[in-house]
């Protein structure tokens, strides 16, 4: 385990008891709320709850939720992107982006430091039609693995989000077909390698390494009726916190927007 300078423990009790995490992309939030975005969440439990693409600007919406500390990152532009984390516990400091000036004005990045983890949302650049923005997914590849590396130097990371990549055939219906579109080349699949090369764990995968299970389907062709979906949401952990993993979930059965909340358990 990372050593952890003891000026910045975690407050007590934080860790005494098995922690959940919960991740969504709700695809705009006004809208995931009409859908049973409030009622998944207070069920959930959660001790961190992530969202991306909220969509939102600051004042639009009046959601705070009791017993929780919330933080936005909004994107310059209207309507589009944007990440959120509602936390039980106050961390011990809160960072928006990843301090690359190319990067951060989509507000994409969250990262909350506790006293012997980081926890990130992360919403990553697709690709988009024709690959018109693989150029600039590939940077920002780069930079994003050297941002966590560079926090791995002080503390263990937990990022998830809608990393908008299918890693593995296993993780997405229609391998074949979908082959160089956005999501599923093959430069993407190698920036997701290069992740695991660096160290960290697909916690999915840790627990299920043969599951079909999907966590985004489109909104065409009654994909999600027919379970013609894509894995592209994640919990990702260092390898230092592979004893403390305790479980990795997808909430397929759960609606609202075009992707489903995936979730992890972690232990003391």
């Amino acid at each position: 385990m990372i050593s952890v300078d003891p000026a910045r423990l975690m407050p007590a009790g934080f860790l005494e008891v098995d922690m959940r995490f919960i991740s969504w992309n709700v695809n705009g939030l006004r809208a995931c709320m009409g859908k049973g975005f409030a009622e998944f969440f207070a069920e959930s439990g959660a001790d961190i709850f992530a969202i991306q693409e909220s969509k939102l600007q600051e004042g639009q919406i009046d959601f705070a939720p009791e017993g929780y500390h919330a933080y936005w990152n909004y994107a310059e532009k209207k309507g589009y992107s944007g990440t959120a984390v509602f936390s039980k516990k106050e961390p011990l400091s809160v960072t928006y982006g990843i301090g690359v000036e190319e990067h951060d004005h989509e507000g994409r990045v969250i990262t909350l430091e506790f006293g012997d983890f980081y926890f990130i949302t992360c919403y990553t650049p697709n690709s988009q039609d024709e690959l018109r923005r693989l150029e600039y997914r590939m940077r920002w590849e780069d930079d994003f693995l050297a941002y966590i590396r560079g926090l791995e130097k002080t503390k263990p990371v937990i990022f998830c989000g809608d990393l908008n990549v299918a890693h593995e055939e296993i993780d997405l219906k229609n391998p074949k077909t979908n082959h160089h579109n956005p999501g599923f080349t093959d430069e993407e699949r190698a920036k997701f390698d290069a992740l695991m090369d660096a160290g960290f764990i697909d916690t999915f995968r840790h627990f299920y390494p043969d599951r079909e299970q999907y966590s985004w389907w489109s909104y065409r062709f009654h994909a999600r009726e027919k379970n013609v979906g894509w894995r592209i949401d994640y919990f990702i952990a260092s390898g230092s916190l592979a004893g403390r993993l305790a479980d990795a979930e997808i909430f397929s059965d759960i609606t609202g927007s075009d992707h489903c909340p995936v979730g992890l358990t972690i232990t003391p």
